[in-house]
């Protein structure tokens, strides 16, 4: 590929306009900790996409409704990452270097994690 495939919220890939990135975007996808967003001949659909099925199908936990959905590849014509990544930044190095410049700072550091909000 000529360009790598940066995943965030916000971004959207298309089949027909991206193809060269629509299985590297359906495979991130399985590994992001937000909503996507799908668009298929049908209409759309909203979850939590957890399992892309061998090349056939991927299945979702829709968002509106809290139920497992089965989506053939073959109607999806985009996917966009509609959700915040619950985990993006928090690495642990990130929180090291958050909770050393709080107590250099002066201020109160625990070690609480922050909040997904």
């Amino acid at each position: 590929m000529s360009e790598e495939l940066r995943v965030e919220q916000g971004l959207r890939v298309s089949r027909s306009a991206d193809g060269a990135h629509f299985e590297e975007a359906l495979r991130a996808a399985v590994d992001y900790r937000g909503d996507v967003t799908i668009d298929r001949a049908g209409g759309t659909v909203t979850g939590f996409l957890f399992d892309l099925r061998s090349g056939d199908s991927l299945r979702l936990m829709d968002s509106e409704r809290g139920a497992k959905i089965t989506v053939p590849l073959a109607e999806v014509d985009s996917i966009e990452f509609s959700g915040k990544d619950a985990a993006s930044g928090k690495t642990w190095e990130n929180w090291v270097r958050r909770y050393v410049e709080r107590k250099l700072a002066g201020k109160s550091a625990n070690i609480e994690s922050d909040a997904l909000d």
